[in-house]
């Protein structure tokens, strides 16, 4: 985390306190927001490497402000922190643009291997070179993808898993594989894949006329071409 810029948007002050003795510990800069309006603003200008964002904030809830920067084209992985422990709740949070998220009270190591991985991801360290299946290119330089020409809004982490199906293709990628590959053995959730797909999915396949993305049921995901969904 050494050099990192990360944004703590949390309204207890003890809790955000102990969380910037902890960041600055290890090397990040950090800057505070106590409330959803000015973390949302402070995390819209895009130069944070990640944002903890708690779940129950004044003013604006975690999930808007994580939906609002999404819409507004802000991929900055996000951390959720949440007192809640419902999969609905958490599930929400995934499908709102939440890369990841931890229960409180939270233990620093866990904290720190999240941070890590996170960072890991949104960093990368693919080859330069484009790739381009179809109509869908996705450039490693700039981390931006476009499918007919239209540039797609993704989370660090639905970038992460495009970008697997896209240099396996047109072979499928197992779902242990994607998890693996994502998280390790910090996965968070069962449930976690499911989520990012979901939402890689609406932005990848809902706005256009055919699906790219193909379920393998019980195996994992592919990617088609139009000439491959016409077959």
């Amino acid at each position: 985390m050494q050099q990192s810029r990360i944004l703590v948007v949390e309204d207890n002050h003890d809790v955000a306190g102990i969380l910037g003795d902890f960041l600055e510990a290890k090397g990040a800069e950090v800057d505070f927001a106590a409330n959803g309006l000015l973390g949302l603003k402070l995390a819209s200008s895009g130069e944070f490497d990640l944002i903890i964002l708690d779940l129950m904030l004044p003013k604006l809830d975690g999930l808007s402000v994580c939906r609002q920067l999404r819409e507004s084209g802000i991929a900055t992985p996000v951390l959720m922190l949440t007192a809640l422990d419902g999969k609905q709740e958490l599930l929400e949070g995934f499908k709102s643009g939440t890369d990841d998220y931890l229960s409180k009270p939270f233990d620093f190591d866990e904290l720190e291997a999240r941070l890590s991985a996170m960072l890991r991801r949104a960093r990368g360290t693919t080859a330069a070179q484009t790739i381009q299946i179809g109509e869908l290119e996705l450039d490693p330089r700039r981390h931006q993808v476009r499918r007919n020409g239209q540039r797609l809004v993704l989370t660090p982490t639905c970038y992460q898993i495009l970008e697997l199906l896209m240099r396996q293709h047109p072979a499928m990628v197992r779902r242990e594989h994607l998890v693996d590959s994502l998280w390790g053995e910090a996965a968070p959730d069962k449930d976690i894949l499911r989520s990012h797909m979901y939402q890689l999915r609406n932005q990848l396949d809902k706005p256009f006329a055919y699906p790219m993305l193909v379920t393998v049921p019980k195996q994992g995901f592919r990617l088609q071409t139009q000439e491959d969904s016409s077959q």
